[in-house]
């Protein structure tokens, strides 16, 4: 299989999973600055010129973080990355829809793509509030979600991984989380996949989680937030 990611982005949740279940897999940066997801090479392979896409055996792409998440856990099924019972199923769908389409789309997405939220950069910084506004509010949802368990589901999931790319977005600029969250963050961290992840893409587990540390910029060199 081939990932085509970017370090830091919403695509390190996926590649976290990956490397839980321990997945042979070719790794292809797309740097988004340089406008790699508007090359005709890639649009051939996800007309839509997002991130991530993952290019399976046999062929095909799968893009949106859900979706692949989903089709990871249900083709590992001895990995039990996923719940047996319907309700909890709708749970976590509802959890991971809830974390890209809102934290990540209308939250984090006006902070660090301001100018596609308002043309007038009189108006950027009242976006970005909103966008933090969003952030908090999410976060506060599923902290309660979450309550006293370890993982999402009670055991990890896939769904783990798509939570810890926004706490650490949030520890990467400054965003306090909830009780809650903070421990399923600091608990993600201390998984040797989710090191060895971090490490691969050129983060230092053990900057993270210090709440006492300064915001830091969230994407190295010229990397921007993928749409």
């Amino acid at each position: 299989m081939k990932l085509y990611m970017t370090p830091g982005s919403c695509s390190t949740g996926i590649h976290i999973i990956l490397e839980e279940l321990e997945e042979v897999f070719e790794a292809h940066i797309v740097n988004l600055p340089a406008g790699d997801h508007f090359r005709p090479d890639y649009v051939a392979i996800n007309p839509k010129s997002t991130i991530p896409t993952l290019v399976r055996g046999d062929g095909t792409a799968l893009t949106e973080v859900p979706a692949i998440a989903y089709w990871l856990a249900r083709s590992h099924p001895r990995a039990r990355l996923w719940p047996d019972d319907a309700d909890s199923e709708c749970r976590l769908i509802e959890a991971m829809a809830y974390i890209v389409a809102t934290i990540h789309g209308q939250g984090f997405a006006r902070i660090f793509a301001t100018n596609t939220f308002a043309r007038n950069p009189a108006d950027h910084e009242s976006v970005r509030e909103l966008g933090r506004d969003i952030v908090v509010k999410g976060f506060a949802i599923l902290n309660d979600a979450l309550g006293g368990k370890r993982y999402l589901a009670g055991d990890f999931s896939v769904a783990d991984p798509i939570l810890f790319y926004v706490e650490f977005w949030a520890d990467k600029t400054g965003i306090a989380l909830p009780d809650n969250l903070a421990a399923h963050y600091r608990r993600m961290l201390g998984r040797p996949a989710v090191a060895r992840v971090l490490r691969e893409e050129g983060y230092n587990p053990a900057n993270l989680a210090k709440s006492s540390a300064p915001a830091q910029p969230l994407f190295r060199r010229d990397e921007t937030l993928p749409g």
